[in-house]
């Protein structure tokens, strides 16, 4: 049972859907149609105001998960940022009209099949946090998925003060949040990142101490080494050289490798809550690439760009009418 906000919340809403696996400019469909989620008793409905994409998102939708995927069709979508308009009968932290955000699915192995990319979406609360007061809905839609990956990496990297660590993809979704995260967070005596030569400005901007342009320079050859690499972009080849012999290193890109860790984040509210005081003082902040916001008519383009793996921090959908 639900306690809903009003009789206006709709029973179909416009959502991007795609019934078969391929590139998402071939199968990816606007639907006016699909019904909008039922609520569970631990879950909340939110009015989507923003979503951001993810890499997950189109990989997900060329097959990659389908031995254990949801069942087809599937509207796609980790990351939102919107307004909660009916709570299920067992919430606790939420009422109607709180603004929250969250990565919906928490477990990958288990993916949702009525993701972010729609009109409304339903989400367990424990996923969700209340949105911090000082960022809007496109800033907060681009943090979930990403700054929560970031977070349980270096955690499970054991950074700690007077360590130091190497950022391979410093200036994408998740290494912007490395970068921050290694520095403002867990103290890291030492942040080094690595992106092409127009980006190395933002890396520094970001707390790295130094900025690698991978374009110009071989990491085999750099004579530091490092207690951490976190690979972001599937270069763990590279990343063996860099790191000390005692040292550590993860990836979220390359999950074949027998040289590092591989994880994807498990989705936690209570990564988002424990981070509030960062983003609500400044020292961590958003990353949201220029091209963006794109409208929710160009769900298409906005993945064609993502694809393109020349985005800058994250891509983000606003406004969802």
């Amino acid at each position: 049972m639900a306690a809903a906000s009003s009789d206006s919340i709709p029973s179909v809403n416009g959502a991007w859907v795609y019934s078969e696996y391929g590139k998402t400019a071939d199968v990816l469909k606007f639907d006016p149609t699909v019904a909008v989620p039922e609520v569970k008793e631990d879950q909340v409905l939110i009015k989507v105001v923003a979503a951001s994409l993810n890499p997950v998102d189109f990989k997900r939708a060329l097959g990659y998960f389908k031995d254990f995927d949801a069942p087809l069709p599937i509207v796609p979508g980790y990351d939102v940022a919107g307004v909660v308009v009916k709570i299920g009968s067992q919430v606790q932290k939420f009422k109607v009209g709180d603004e929250v955000y969250g990565a919906i699915t928490e477990k990958w192995e288990n993916p949702k099949r009525f993701g972010t990319l729609a009109e409304y979406t339903a989400a367990e609360e424990r996923v969700l946090a209340l949105k911090p007061k000082n960022l809007n809905f496109i800033e907060a839609a681009s943090l979930p998925l990403a700054i929560e990956t970031a977070y349980e990496g270096l955690e499970r990297a054991e950074i700690s003060a007077g360590k130091s660590i190497l950022v391979l993809g410093g200036a994408g979704g998740v290494g912007t949040h490395v970068i921050q995260l290694a520095k403002h967070v867990f103290d890291a005596s030492k942040v080094a990142a690595t992106s092409s030569t127009k980006k190395l400005d933002l890396l520094r901007s970001l707390g790295a101490d130094l900025a690698i342009d991978y374009t110009r320079e071989n990491l085999e050859d750099m004579p530091e080494k490092y207690d951490v690499v976190y690979d972001t972009v599937g270069q763990t080849d590279k990343a063996v050289k860099a790191v000390k012999e005692s040292g550590k290193v993860l990836t979220i890109a390359d999950p074949e490798t027998p040289l590092a860790l591989w994880f994807v984040a498990t989705s936690k509210g209570s990564i988002l809550e424990k981070l509030k005081p960062y983003l609500e003082s400044g020292k961590v902040k958003p990353v949201l690439d220029p091209t963006g916001p794109y409208p929710f008519s160009k769900v298409v383009e906005a993945f064609g760009y993502l694809e393109s793996s020349r985005a800058t921090g994250k891509v983000v959908l606003y406004p969802i009418p």
